[in-house]
């Protein structure tokens, strides 16, 4: 199962909301430099992940990789919480 998900996404990020059952959702920062400016430049995206167990709490830092879509919103996977 793991070898499966070897190739797929990941992501680093700070759970902002966990109020939805099964879902948390998680927001991201990357860091790049403006192609014209040079300037370094921080943007971020949440994203929805599926939490089947519940684990994560608000405030934890996670990890999640890309999967199936679980709903509309919904197509990453909580893989697991890092402290």
């Amino acid at each position: 199962m793991e070898d499966l998900k070897k190739f797929k996404r990941k992501l680093e990020g700070v759970v902002v909301s966990c109020k939805n059952s099964k879902t948390v959702v998680v927001s991201t920062t990357r860091k790049f430099k403006h192609s014209k400016y040079s300037k370094f430049i921080k943007e971020s995206k949440k994203f929805h992940a599926h939490d089947e167990s519940c684990q994560a709490k608000l405030g934890d830092k996670v990890m999640i990789i890309e999967s199936k879509s679980y709903s509309k919103l919904k197509k990453w996977e909580l893989v697991r919480v890092l402290n």
